[in-house]
C-alpha cells in the first residue's frame, strides 16, 4: 500500500492535499504533526491541520512527532484516521497511549526512529497494529533513505510474525529503494518527495508500481 506525505510539494498544502485525495493509486495520506519539541520544526497547530483534513476522504495515516501524545489523540479522532503512530520515548506510558488509540477504533503504531533498534520497544509490540520504521531523520522532509535501515529491516520477519503488525517505511522512498524494499515483508511505503514535488503526481506513483 502507498501513503503518500505532503510534507514537501511543489503546490501549497491545501492544493497538495485535495490532488492526494483523489487518485486512486494513493491508498493513505500520510498526515505528520510536529511539535517544535519532540523534533525541531513545528508545522502546524492541531486544529488548523483538523481544519485542512475535515473534507477528505482518502483513508489517512497520521504520524505524530510530539511530546506527550495522549493530548493529541481525542482531537485527532474527529479526523477518522485509520492510523495514528506514535514515539513510545515521547510519553511516559506507550501502552496507555495504545490503548487510547484503540478506544476510538482507530489502529495504533509503534513509530521506531532510525538510530533505536527495533527490540527496544518489543515489550510493547503485542498491544500495537503497525509497526513505523523510520528511514531517515524524524522531523525533516526530502531527505535520503539511510542504508542502515536495510540492516533493521533484516529482523522484520520475525517481529512481524511473531506480534501480528503490520510494518510501515517511512522516508527516502524513490523508485530505486521502493524496488530494493519489495523482498521484505513492508506493508506500507510512506512516500513523499519523489510524488509530490512534481507537477504531476500520477505520473511518479504510475512510475512506482509498475
Amino acid at each position: 500500500m502507498i501513503s503518500i506525505s505532503y510534507t514537501n510539494s511543489v503546490y501549497d498544502k491545501p492544493k497538495t492535499i485535495s490532488l492526494l485525495n483523489d487518485i486512486d493509486e494513493i491508498d493513505y495520506i500520510h498526515l505528520d504533526l510536529m511539535d517544535g519539541r519532540y523534533v525541531p520544526e513545528k508545522n502546524f497547530e492541531i486544529d488548523e491541520l483538523i481544519e485542512m483534513f475535515k473534507g477528505i476522504t482518502k483513508p489517512l495515516d497520521i504520524h505524530l512527532m510530539v511530546k506527550n501524545p495522549e493530548d493529541y489523540i481525542e482531537k485527532l479522532s474527529v479526523l477518522n484516521p485509520k492510523i495514528i503512530s506514535f514515539h513510545p520515548d515521547a510519553t511516559l506510558k506507550p501502552r496507555k497511549v495504545i490503548e487510547q488509540i484503540k478506544s476510538y477504533g482507530i489502529k495504533a503504531g509503534v513509530a521506531i526512529n532510525s538510530f533505536i533498534k527495533l527490540d527496544s520497544y518489543e515489550a510493547i509490540y503485542d498491544s500495537a497494529d503497525n509497526l513505523l520504521i523510520m528511514s531517515v531523520k524524524a522531523g525533516y522532509g526530502g531527505q535520503k533513505f539511510l542504508e542502515e535501515t536495510f540492516e533493521k529491516l533484516d529482523q522484520i520477519e520475525n517481529i512481524k510474525d511473531n506480534h501480528h503488525l503490520t510494518v510501515e517505511i517511512d522516508g527516502g522512498v524513490n523508485k530505486e529503494i521502493y524496488s530494493k524494499l519489495q523482498k521484505y515483508p513492508i506493508d506500507i511505503f510512506v512516500v513523499g518527495s519523489y510524488v509530490c514535488m512534481n507537477e504531476n503526481f500520477e505520473r511518479p506513483i504510475k512510475e512506482l508500481l509498475k
